[in-house]
Protein backbone atom coordinates (compact mmCIF):
# COMPACT_ATOMS: atom_id res chain seq x y z
CA UNK A 1 0.00 0.00 0.00
CA UNK A 2 3.00 2.05 0.79
CA UNK A 3 4.25 1.82 -2.79
CA UNK A 4 1.04 2.84 -4.35
CA UNK A 5 0.75 5.66 -2.13
CA UNK A 6 3.89 7.16 -2.76
CA UNK A 7 3.73 6.54 -6.53
CA UNK A 8 -0.08 8.42 -6.73
CA UNK A 9 1.70 11.10 -4.32
CA UNK A 10 4.57 11.28 -7.11
CA UNK A 11 1.99 11.62 -9.94
CA UNK A 12 0.92 14.96 -8.02
CA UNK A 13 3.78 16.07 -7.15
CA UNK A 14 4.93 15.97 -10.70
CA UNK A 15 2.09 18.02 -11.79
CA UNK A 16 2.52 21.07 -9.32
CA UNK A 17 -0.88 21.36 -9.10
CA UNK A 18 -3.72 20.27 -6.79
CA UNK A 19 -6.41 17.72 -7.92
CA UNK A 20 -9.92 18.99 -9.32
CA UNK A 21 -12.50 18.99 -6.36
CA UNK A 22 -15.69 17.91 -8.09
CA UNK A 23 -17.12 15.60 -10.48
CA UNK A 24 -15.17 12.16 -9.66
CA UNK A 25 -18.59 9.86 -9.26
CA UNK A 26 -19.39 11.62 -12.65
CA UNK A 27 -15.87 10.71 -13.88
CA UNK A 28 -16.39 7.33 -12.81
CA UNK A 29 -19.03 7.07 -15.22
CA UNK A 30 -17.89 8.27 -17.96
CA UNK A 31 -14.44 5.63 -17.66
CA UNK A 32 -17.10 2.72 -17.23
CA UNK A 33 -17.97 3.14 -20.78
CA UNK A 34 -19.45 -0.80 -20.91
CA UNK A 35 -21.52 -0.50 -17.25
CA UNK A 36 -19.66 -2.89 -15.39
CA UNK A 37 -18.95 -1.14 -11.87
CA UNK A 38 -15.24 -0.39 -12.94
CA UNK A 39 -12.43 0.74 -15.08
CA UNK A 40 -10.78 -1.18 -16.97
CA UNK A 41 -6.79 -0.35 -18.37
CA UNK A 42 -8.16 -0.20 -21.90
CA UNK A 43 -11.09 2.06 -20.55
CA UNK A 44 -8.82 4.20 -18.58
CA UNK A 45 -6.02 4.85 -21.53
CA UNK A 46 -8.72 5.28 -23.85
CA UNK A 47 -10.92 8.36 -21.94
CA UNK A 48 -8.99 9.24 -19.25
CA UNK A 49 -8.23 12.27 -21.18
CA UNK A 50 -11.62 13.83 -21.34
CA UNK A 51 -11.32 14.43 -17.30
CA UNK A 52 -9.21 16.79 -17.81
CA UNK A 53 -8.14 16.08 -14.24
CA UNK A 54 -5.19 18.03 -13.40
CA UNK A 55 -3.28 16.07 -12.02
CA UNK A 56 -4.33 12.39 -13.55
CA UNK A 57 -3.18 9.80 -11.08
CA UNK A 58 -1.93 6.96 -12.77
CA UNK A 59 -4.12 3.62 -13.16
CA UNK A 60 -1.46 1.68 -11.67
CA UNK A 61 -1.50 3.67 -8.43
CA UNK A 62 -5.40 3.51 -7.95
CA UNK A 63 -5.72 -0.08 -8.89
CA UNK A 64 -4.83 -1.04 -5.36
CA UNK A 65 -5.73 -4.86 -5.55
CA UNK A 66 -4.03 -5.37 -8.93
CA UNK A 67 -6.68 -7.08 -10.70
CA UNK A 68 -6.06 -4.74 -13.59
CA UNK A 69 -9.63 -2.49 -12.83
CA UNK A 70 -10.75 0.47 -10.42
CA UNK A 71 -13.60 -0.37 -8.84
CA UNK A 72 -16.04 2.63 -6.77
CA UNK A 73 -13.97 1.82 -3.62
CA UNK A 74 -10.52 2.31 -4.90
CA UNK A 75 -11.57 5.30 -7.44
CA UNK A 76 -13.01 6.86 -4.04
CA UNK A 77 -9.79 6.26 -2.24
CA UNK A 78 -7.70 8.06 -5.37
CA UNK A 79 -10.26 10.41 -5.21
CA UNK A 80 -9.70 11.22 -0.87
CA UNK A 81 -5.86 11.03 -2.08
CA UNK A 82 -6.21 13.59 -4.62
CA UNK A 83 -8.27 16.26 -2.34
CA UNK A 84 -5.69 15.74 0.85
CA UNK A 85 -2.66 16.08 -1.11
CA UNK A 86 -2.46 19.89 -0.85
CA UNK A 87 -3.57 19.97 3.21
CA UNK A 88 -0.78 17.22 3.44
CA UNK A 89 1.87 19.48 0.99
CA UNK A 90 1.01 22.58 2.93
CA UNK A 91 1.86 21.57 6.12
CA UNK A 92 5.29 19.71 5.39
CA UNK A 93 8.35 21.59 5.68
CA UNK A 94 9.94 19.97 2.75
CA UNK A 95 11.35 22.61 0.00
CA UNK A 96 8.86 21.70 -2.57
CA UNK A 97 6.17 22.05 -1.16
CA UNK A 98 6.34 25.54 -0.05
CA UNK A 99 7.17 26.57 -3.59
CA UNK A 100 3.92 24.46 -4.40
CA UNK A 101 1.92 26.32 -2.13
Amino acid sequence: MTKKCVAFVSVLLLSGTAAVAGGWADHFKTLDTDNSGRISRTEWEANQQKLKLDPTPTFTAMDSDVNNGIDTDEWASAEKMAKAFPVSCKSASSSWCEKQY
